[in-house]
């Protein structure tokens, strides 16, 4: 098969790293990638919303499968129009999309299906929203409604804070359209998990769990990112749970949107709130997070090609995943700045060095070659995952590759997989 990954960040980059392995794969694409992706796959200089092109490119190289990695092409409708022409393509349509695109039509159908998830309601007048924050308990949550690539949260620890939050978003446009609608939430306690199962429609197969770390900074302070660092799986998520997620969760949804006419099929993230055994949902992703998926991937002992054949198939009930029985880790080196603003094309050293420490691989995110060398080239740039028996193990070998990695315009937390260690020191 010819295959095509859209998207140029560390998950596209575990992506095409995994689906090159499969025996099923033969010539990998990637619009537009990176350079790491380079070395696994023939990158295309297509940006991920430049719809037409895409199709285009995959008509014209007789494309057999597309997987669409972001957000963005999705919910524009990238899945409809390859669809239209014929291209089988892994990931939602436009109208499923909308669970990512728009959290207000989300938090509606919790609401219509009985998913479990935290008190809201969704404002877009400013003095309304306004309103109603001074009706509710601080701390509350405010969410652009829209897509902010995860930045568009802001939790309110004062009444004051939640005004000014709304004034910047509403009016200052902070997060652009995302911003124009906003979603105000109870604030939920517990401890956060990523869940992510395959749908095609109708059956859903659960991968692993995985907790990511929203901010930048350690002691999880500072602004919130698109992702700092991961570990899969996730202790919090017992197969109790997990019975109680799939139940409650991810059988209505499923079956909800099947009910609205937008079936869902694709990979389908659900953002968790975990208190006393009992699950309740932040959100969905129509996508694979990032950087969780690169610890998936570091865990996945199965043919990814051939499970995403069934999704788009439909026939995910014939497919059973094997997974190796250790711990992944990924943490995220960013240019010093992120997630404000930062300078790029900064050389970075010795990155095979890095990949010489066992059980190491590390994954481009915001790269670039310049001749011979590696360059910055956006504010997440390298995810240096590791696998190990143990967080321990897995944690020692991730944090000695960034030590051999020589790059002074980056940063990181020294703390990704605070959570377990924390729990088995109890």
């Amino acid at each position: 098969m010819d295959i095509l990954v859209v998207g140029n960040g560390g998950r596209e980059h575990a992506l095409c790293w995994k689906i090159a392995q499969s025996p099923k794969c033969t010539k990998l694409f990637c619009a537009p990638g990176n350079a790491g992706i380079a070395n696994v796959a023939e990158c295309v200089n297509i940006q991920p919303q430049e719809i037409l092109d895409l199709v285009n490119f995959a008509k014209n190289n007789l494309i057999d499968l597309v997987v669409v990695g972001p957000e963005v092409p999705l919910v524009m409708g990238l899945v409809d129009e390859l669809e239209s022409e014929g291209i089988k393509t892994f990931g939602p349509n436009q109208a499923a999309a909308e669970l990512e695109g728009s959290k207000a039509f989300m938090k509606d159908l919790f609401t219509k299906y009985n998913i479990p998830t935290a008190k809201y309601s969704k404002f877009t007048n400013f003095n309304d929203a306004v309103s109603y924050v001074k009706s509710r308990e601080v701390p509350i949550v405010l969410k652009a409604s829209g897509l902010a690539a995860g930045k568009g949260v802001i939790i309110a620890q004062t009444e004051i804070e939640a005004i000014r939050g709304l004034d910047e978003m509403m009016n200052q446009n902070r997060f652009g359209e995302a911003g124009k609608e906003v979603v105000i939430e109870e604030f939920l306690t517990g401890e956060e998990a990523s869940f992510f199962v395959l749908v095609d429609g109708k059956t859903a197969l659960p991968l692993l769990s995985a907790q990511d770390h929203k901010t930048a900074y350690d002691g999880d302070k500072g602004p919130n990112t698109g992702g700092m660092g991961a570990y899969s799986p996730a202790p919090i998520i017992t197969k109790a749970i997990e019975r109680k997620i799939m139940s409650s969760i991810i059988k209505p949804i499923i079956e909800g949107m099947a009910n609205e006419g937008c079936p869902y099929k694709g990979i389908l993230f659900a953002g968790l709130m975990i208190k006393d055994g009992e699950p309740k949902t932040l959100e969905f992703n129509v996508r694979f997070g990032d950087p969780e998926c690169q610890t998936l991937m570091r865990l996945l002992d199965s043919d990814l090609v051939e499970a995403l054949e069934a999704t788009v198939n439909g026939n995910l009930d014939r497919i059973q995943l094997k997974w190796k029985n250790e711990i992944a880790i990924v943490v995220v080196m960013a240019a010093k700045g992120y997630p404000g603003s930062y300078s790029t094309g900064s050389i970075i050293n010795n990155l095979n060095a890095a990949e010489q420490i066992d059980g190491t691989k590390v994954f481009h995110s915001g790269t670039r070659k310049n001749s011979t060398k590696y360059v910055s080239d956006g504010g997440r740039v390298l995810g240096i995952t590791a696998t190990g028996k143990n967080i321990n193990e897995c944690r020692a070998r991730s944090y000695k590759a960034i030590e051999a990695i020589n790059w002074t315009d980056g940063f990181y937390r020294t703390d990704i997989g605070w959570r377990i260690i924390n729990n088995k020191n109890k």
